[in-house]
């Protein structure tokens, strides 16, 4: 008796078919230095208050995206991926008491304003399904990255990020985000161009902050 293989979803082709850039990415200095240790700590505190300015942001396409849902599983999941969000942005002021950073008056580098600009764009006009392609990379990619960084021993100054994105509750809310794609997004160039420039400013935002 043989069996069928299961066809991919559309989140699952869409990470296989940006592989390179995430083994790119992961490759990246920044993300080398995370792991051992080697990250200078100005490129952190940089790091700390760009990205809380974006999750900032990228609560508010969540929100959007809550706006113009209709089903009753829709409203969860995008609650619980904001509050999820909530939890990232606590990370980060943990960070910026312990290491000095100011997130009360961020400037936007031109790398955050791009992310920021494409994912506010995109949710205020694309709907539910390109949003949420759009949006899946920042989660997919912080999820893989964290996982085969913590497969080698992690200097301790930057423990704390690989433990949080290496994390099976950081892992179920990319999850939850895959299912939302698969759902109401279609296997469309437009989807597909959406995956990948997401993550090109991915690559982007960890190359500003070095």
């Amino acid at each position: 008796m043989t069996t069928e293989p299961v066809a991919a979803t559309l989140s699952q082709k869409l990470w296989a078919a940006n592989a390179d850039w995430a083994q790119r990415t992961l490759a990246h200095p920044f993300l080398r230095g995370l792991g051992d240790g080697s990250l200078p700590i100005d490129s952190f505190r940089r790091y700390v208050a760009q990205d809380a300015y974006f999750l900032e942001a990228f609560a508010r396409a969540y929100a959007h995206c809550l706006a113009q849902s209709t089903a009753r599983a829709d409203l969860q999941a995008f609650a619980g991926l904001i509050a999820g969000v909530i939890d990232e942005l606590k990370l980060h002021a943990g960070y910026a008491e312990r290491w000095g950073v100011d997130l009360s008056n961020v400037t936007p580098g031109p790398a955050t304003e791009a992310y920021t600009g494409f994912l506010i764009e995109l949710a205020r006009m694309g709907g539910i399904g390109l949003t949420t392609a759009a949006m899946t990379p920042c989660m997919r990619l912080y999820a893989f990255l964290g996982q085969e960084l913590a497969k080698a021993p992690v200097a301790p100054p930057y423990a704390e990020w690989v433990r949080a994105y290496a994390a099976p509750e950081f892992e179920a809310l990319a999850v939850t985000l895959e299912g939302l794609v698969d759902w109401h997004a279609s296997d469309s160039p437009a989807v597909r161009n959406a995956y990948r420039r997401a993550m090109e400013l991915e690559y982007g935002f960890f190359d500003a902050n070095l």
